[in-house]
């Protein structure tokens, strides 16, 4: 199988959208085909909230060996600066054991209810490596509704897609999740949708997940 550089496999920095000003988040996802680890990390930087630093760091392991070419690891910090409660901007530093380093610049518009969240961040990036701009667009949708005091039942759903240059296709995936949260613990079913490339190759994992912010 051909290798495929991977641009950006994960942005959870959208949760930041409807977190405390300080926190930790911990995601483990292990499917029939891969086990991802995700810690995502935030904290203000002044008083009035407008400046935040956001760090994400990830680790994507396939189990088949045929399939280890997908191996991935990034971190990635992030300032933003809070324009109002519904959109932000700010630039980041990404490294991906695939696509090296690129320098990236962030927008990113939230709208958030009481048990809804939908955020949407479009970038602009240039990657060292490549020595080439690329596009990206990653979306998120929450949905939580509380069964009880203590159990709440969740629905999440991330979608990312990025091109090279701005035309050729690169990563995209879509990750999807239903479980239950208990006391700030989440557990419950999951599943990945992966492509690579620019004549996309498919990869596909279903599993279980779990869930903890700090």
């Amino acid at each position: 199988m051909k290798k495929v550089g991977i641009i950006s496999p994960v942005l959870i920095i959208a949760f930041t959208s409807c977190l405390p000003a300080q926190f930790t988040q911990l995601e483990l996802f292990s499917g029939l085909k891969k086990t991802d680890f995700t810690l995502l990390s935030g904290y203000a930087i002044n008083n009035s909230n407008t400046l935040s630093i956001t760090t994400l760091a990830f680790f994507q392991k396939f189990r088949e060996k045929e399939h280890q070419i997908f191996d991935e690891v990034g971190v990635q910090p992030t300032l933003f600066w809070n324009i109002g409660k519904s959109v932000a901007i700010g630039p980041s530093l990404y490294y991906n054991s695939f696509g090296g380093y690129s320098e990236r610049l962030s927008a990113k518009f939230t709208l958030k209810s009481s048990k809804t969240l939908l955020v949407v961040i479009p970038t602009a990036a240039y990657s060292e490596k490549k020595d080439a701009g690329l596009a990206e667009i990653f979306a998120q949708f929450q949905l939580h509704t509380p069964l009880s005091e203590k159990i709440s039942l969740w629905f999440n759903g991330q979608f990312l897609t990025v091109w090279d240059k701005f035309k050729a296709h690169s990563r995209s995936f879509q990750q999807l999740r239903l479980g239950l949260s208990y006391k700030g613990h989440q557990l419950g079913f999951g599943s990945d949708f992966d492509q690579y490339g620019p004549e996309p190759i498919q990869e596909s994992s279903l599993g279980l997940y779990y869930r903890k912010t700090l």
